[in-house]
């Protein structure tokens, strides 16, 4: 059953201008895996962007903002090999969010050379 949708952009010019001049901006926003990823990409504002509004959607999805207990750097957004994008929740992010009894998460990104989109779609368990 589908708990919550959440979409989200955002300006890839607004992420790029936060990780170049706000002192340790990319490293409470992102996980130490997606900088990895994305400073390994020709375009990394671009994947930036992607991730950051992945995050923004997934608050949305579950309702609540950006709660307290939860970290943009614990909702992690990493690649199956294929490049289907997944939802990580890591530390006490994904405590404080059990709750929500999430069975799956779901995430799609996109991007041109201006914006980013993400889309999440949580689902939890049939009771």
């Amino acid at each position: 059953m589908i708990s919550g949708v959440g979409i989200d952009i955002v300006e890839i010019e607004r992420i790029a201008v936060s990780i170049n001049k706000e002192k340790g901006f990319r490293e409470l926003v992102f996980s130490a895996h997606e900088i990895s990823y994305c400073e390994s990409k020709a375009k990394k504002f671009e994947h930036y962007a992607a991730r950051f509004a992945a995050k923004e959607a997934f608050f949305k999805a579950i309702g609540t903002g950006w709660a307290e207990g939860t970290s943009f750097s614990e909702i992690e957004i990493y690649n199956e090999t294929s490049g289907k994008p997944h939802v990580r929740l890591l530390g006490e992010t994904a405590v404080s969010l059990k709750q929500f009894n999430a069975a799956d998460i779901h995430v799609s990104l996109s991007h041109t050379a201006n914006i980013a989109t993400a889309v999440v779609m949580i689902a939890i368990a049939d009771t």
